[in-house]
């Protein structure tokens, strides 16, 4: 008799589905896994013994033959120890087979046989559902299993012992409900921001329209106070968002508690993060810090000091919103539609400006410096923002009137607008993800949207000329003088928003 469960195995995001298939046969006594299982795969013969030990059962004295298919896709991560261990109930006659077709299972065994909390179940109960299944997953991640549907049946049992006696009929195991992140206010306020008024005004600006920013000033100037401060200006995550970055969280092991997120995620990698560490990678493909900000914001603090290969290779995903990591057996992409903050110095002592403090190579030492940065990335940056020292005079001022709720509330209402536009000038074809900002906008669609006045364009096609700004400079300083009509609920674009826009625009290093 061979014995069949089914389960799921991680491409991404993308979800592949995986038939366990369990035989027991005369021969010589072993237990084998096969169907290119990974270490982690492999080691589930000795947890799922010692669980089904901890049951009062033995495995028989049998040869035991576990096949994962399809065979020539590699099988990664601890979630095949439960459906490994369903299979082998089903053919010992424990548990129904007929009702095990029912279900997708995926869980991690410990040796007394609780169920510990495994990454992806978000996504394979969104899978469960799409192919009419129910899923079986540990009450730990019931929660996150509960948002895929209300017509989802989800079996979130806390032992293996009580996921037996529910379908033996002598405990039912209660359905569980959708868990959500409380919405805690945030403790970083605009307020607390003294002096650097046009900083501040550009954190709105990006806020508004998504749009990546570079602040560059000394040290102690307060680059990253005020990026610590731009998520209290965001809105929440809508629905279909929160679903989306949830994935992305669930597949990464990240989700705390099965908990759906609400707020935008801000990553803030160090300087020492590798390559695959932000953009993807690793022996399993995992998703990388760019794809962990996925619908947030991405704060590289002292950007020069990040490894220049790691830089560039951020190039592609900011462009396209997505990261790909290539394999020898294939690829996997995950989404990367970030808002890029980044921070540096202008010289590595940081006091270019101030002759008493700089360093003896000023200004040469500025230049090798700021090269770090390629023009290329350069230019994907929206807006580039001086932040000079904050003076004692500043210090002891009061506190500002406007703080992060009154910001907050602007960029809300911008964001509403450009939603609205992109819905009626774009809207997204069934299975399509629709524009929702101006940092989003692109071609024809931002001609339409953001074409400016007469006088605007004249003032544009001038500066562009003598600025030298590249096509995607020139398309990036339509979108934020966009932003800046929207923030005022102006349909046109005038010439004073798109000198506004140009005076965001700073010329490459090095050129």
């Amino acid at each position: 008799m061979v014995a069949r469960i089914q389960t799921v195995a991680f491409q991404g995001i993308d979800v592949l589905d995986i038939d366990v298939q369990v035989q027991m046969s005369g021969g010589i006594v072993a237990f084998t896994v096969v169907g290119l299982p990974d270490k982690a795969v492999g080691e589930s013969r000795e947890r799922v013994r010692a669980s089904l030990h901890a049951l009062g059962l033995s495995l028989p004295a049998k040869r035991i033959t576990v096949n994962l298919a399809p065979a020539d896709v590699l099988k990664e991560g601890s979630h095949f120890d439960l459906p490994i261990a369903l299979a082998l109930l089903t053919v010992m006659g424990v548990l129904p087979d007929e009702e095990m077709q029912r279900y997708c299972a995926l869980g991690e065994l410990a040796l007394d046989g609780a169920l510990t909390p495994v990454a992806g179940v978000l996504p394979a109960a969104i899978n469960a559902l799409a192919n009419d299944r129910g899923l079986i997953c540990p009450a730990a991640c019931g929660g996150e299993a509960a948002w895929a549907g209300e017509g989802l049946d989800v079996l979130a049992p806390a032992t293996l012992l009580a996921l037996v006696n529910h379908f033996k009929g002598s405990q039912v195991l209660t359905p569980p409900k959708p868990r959500v992140q409380e919405e805690e206010a945030s403790p970083l306020d605009l307020r607390d921001v003294k002096g650097n008024e046009t900083a501040k005004r550009a954190l709105e600006v990006a806020a508004a329209g998504s749009h990546n920013m570079l602040m560059m000033g000394p040290p102690g100037s307060g680059k990253s106070m005020l990026a610590a401060r731009l998520p209290g200006l965001l809105p929440p995550l809508d629905p279909s968002e929160a679903l989306e970055v949830s994935m992305i969280h669930s597949v990464a092991g990240l989700l705390e508690g099965g908990k759906l997120l609400r707020r935008r995620p801000f990553r803030d990698p160090h300087q020492s993060a590798s390559l695959p560490a932000l953009v993807g990678g690793g022996t399993r493909a995992k998703p990388g810090e760019i794809s962990l900000a996925h619908q947030g914001v991405l704060f590289l603090d002292e950007l020069p000091e990040f490894p220049r290969a790691t830089l560039e290779a951020l190039r592609q995903p900011l462009e396209t919103g997505r990261a790909t990591v290539s394999r020898v057996n294939g690829h996997v992409t995950y989404p990367a539609r970030v808002q890029l903050v980044a921070a540096m110095n202008p010289c590595r002592c940081g006091h270019l400006d101030d002759a008493s403090l700089a360093c003896a190579r000023a200004p040469k030492c500025a230049a090798d410096y700021q090269s770090k940065i390629s023009g290329p990335l350069f230019d994907r940056i929206d807006l580039h923002i001086d932040v000079p020292a904050v003076t004692p005079a500043d210090l002891s001022l009061p506190p500002p009137a406007e703080g992060s709720a009154e910001v907050a509330a602007r960029v809300a209402l911008a964001r509403a607008i450009q939603a609205e536009r992109y819905a009626r000038l774009a809207p997204p074809a069934p299975g399509q993800r629709p524009v929702r900002t101006n940092a989003e906008a692109d071609g024809e669609l931002l001609e339409r949207a953001a074409a400016p006045d007469q006088p605007g364009r004249a003032l544009l096609t001038d500066a562009a000329e003598r600025m030298k700004l590249s096509a995607r400079g020139y398309h990036r300083v339509m979108r934020v003088a966009r932003t800046l009509a929207d923030l005022e609920a102006k349909d046109a674009v005038t010439r004073r928003h798109v000198a506004e826009a140009l005076s965001y625009r700073r010329i490459a290093p090095g050129r």
